[in-house]
């Protein structure tokens, strides 16, 4: 009884699904026969009844090819757990120059709405991937379409079946039934097939995705290279050496004044003494900025932990086993150490949290990390900020960040690096 109840929801969910996915490949086969009864309607003698259906029908193709691939990735994952990779080329910032005109990557517009629409058509019509959803958009019709539209095919010819008073008609309608229980189960499973063929990106694609992506990250780092080189000049010029160029002065005027004035000269000693300090404390402070000795020392897990004590915060910092005495390469250190450092600062000064949680764990690919706080959420990754800044500085090392923050909170980062520990 239970094997009968578990195949009736089979069939019950199969049918369902291949409803879903018939319905999303005929779309465009839809649009099609719209427009075929159109000129049918208009009449042969009408210039205009071959025209514009072939219009019609090759718009609504363009229009519907994206949204309908989109979809067909969407349901497979959700269904199989296949991911499709999409493989879309993605839009570039839009930079308005000092001469007033906007640049988007390709031409200069006068207007940041012209810059769009202009990179918006441009990435459309230059995308391979564009070209490969129309190609399936064409295909998946006769393939998965025509599959999936077998069982409520059936059922539809078995209903009409019974109508009619002819005995193959009502046999027909005693087996549409049976064939439609029969194959909705497995009828619907030709999609994945299908999309895993035709909407893959090929070799092709993925490498020259992958030279970007690199050429980006190359110039991505090359940016932040200069960035934290102006600042460890700035705090050197600001702080350490103004406060040794002090201490110069002090102590040779403090030797001019040793043998008229012994009492003032002691007092610039005694300047010159805590100016050496504070001198020392600020070298200290921007050393531990470029790379803090707690991590170079003791490892990631240990230097999060001490991060965790610094910060206005009530923090937990778990590791599983094998990460309490995780060692990895140094810059990849650095890059999470400093990533949790920034989330755990966002935390603070925009999420307005009071606990937060570091969860560091070793698997067989890499280091995941994930940094969650119960602050009023709301985050997202916005061109030039933090976070987007922080995937960046992660893509170096072939790292991903996962951000998970809906209004009201909680707000739960997930980074993933791919890594040998040593």
């Amino acid at each position: 009884m239970r094997q009968v109840g578990s195949w009736v929801a089979r069939a019950g969910t199969g049918f369902v699904r291949a409803c879903v996915v018939a319905a999303v490949c005929l779309l465009v086969p839809a649009v099609w026969a719209a427009a075929v009864a159109l000129g049918i309607w208009s009449g042969a003698g009408n210039p205009w009844s071959w025209i514009a259906p072939t219009v019609i029908a090759c718009a609504g193709t363009l229009a519907l090819s994206r949204p309908v691939c989109r979809m067909v990735r969407f349901l497979v994952a959700r269904w199989t757990g296949t991911v499709v990779p999409a493989g879309y080329r993605q839009a570039g910032p839009v930079t308005r120059l000092s001469t007033g005109y906007w640049w988007n990557g390709f031409s200069y517009e006068r207007s940041r709405r012209d810059a769009l629409m202009d990179q918006r058509m441009r990435l459309w019509c230059g995308d391979p991937a564009t070209w490969r959803d129309l190609r399936f958009a064409v295909i998946a019709p006769f393939t998965a379409g025509v599959v999936a539209a077998l069982p409520p095919a059936a059922l539809a010819a078995a209903v009409l079946g019974l109508g009619r008073p002819e005995a193959v008609a009502h046999l027909v309608g005693v087996l549409g039934p049976v064939f439609a229980v029969a194959c909705a189960p497995y009828a619907w499973r030709s999609v994945e097939r299908v999309s895993v063929r035709f909407l893959r990106p090929s070799r092709a694609m993925l490498l020259a995705d992958r030279v970007d992506e690199l050429t980006a990250q190359r110039a991505d780092a090359t940016v932040a290279q200069a960035a934290e080189i102006r600042r460890i000049e700035r705090d050197l010029h600001d702080g350490a050496q103004a406060r040794l160029v002090a201490l110069g002065l002090s102590l040779a005027t403090a030797e001019k004044l040793m043998e008229t004035d012994p009492d003032r000269a002691r007092a610039l000693m005694r300047d010159a003494r805590a100016g050496a300090t504070a001198s020392l404390g600020e070298l200290r402070e921007l050393i531990r900025g470029i790379s803090p000795p707690v991590l170079s020392e003791r490892g990631l897990v240990d230097a999060v932990r001490a991060l965790a004590l610094d910060v206005p915060l009530d923090v937990a910092v778990s590791a599983d086993g094998a990460g309490s005495a995780l060692r990895l390469d140094p810059p990849i250190e650095s890059a999470v150490y400093f990533g949790v450092a920034e989330l755990l600062t966002n935390a603070v000064r925009h999420a307005w949290a009071t606990r937060a949680h570091v969860s560091l764990v070793r698997d067989d690919t890499g280091i995941v990390v994930e940094v969650e706080d119960d602050g009023r959420g709301g985050a997202d990754v916005r061109a030039g900020g933090g976070i987007a800044g922080l995937r960046r500085r992660l893509a170096v090392f072939d790292g991903t960040l996962e951000l998970t923050s809906p209004q009201g909170g909680p707000t739960r980062v997930r980074m993933a690096v791919p890594c040998e520990s040593s």
